[in-house]
């Protein structure tokens, strides 16, 4: 397992009481044509997983601390992009403090 687990088990803990979205089969594609098409990496599978389930959830925002392939400028527009050529409303990718302006 990667990360901190003390992290994830409260991150999980957070997360109690609020409803899953599905993994469909449409998501799944569409993260494998955001690794494929080259606005991920290879090595950011799960992260296109995660945005492809929200933008087939419906979800409008995406928090995330994941500077690296997530709240990342350049990556952002990448992913909306992609979104959006393939007739999805990307939801808006922001670190939760950019959210709450702190």
């Amino acid at each position: 397992m990667a990360g901190d687990l003390e992290m994830a088990t409260r991150r999980l803990e957070a997360l109690t009481g609020i409803a899953e979205i599905e993994l469909t089969e449409t998501a799944a594609e569409f993260a494998e044509v955001l690794v494929r098409e080259g606005s991920l990496p290879q090595k950011a599978a799960l992260d296109a997983l995660h945005i492809a389930v929200a933008v087939s959830g419906g979800i409008e925002y995406l928090l995330t601390w994941n500077f690296a392939h997530l709240a990342n400028a350049t990556v952002r527009n990448q992913i909306e992009r992609k979104c959006r050529s393939r007739g999805y409303e990307p939801p808006i990718i922001c670190t939760p403090e950019e959210l709450l302006g702190e």
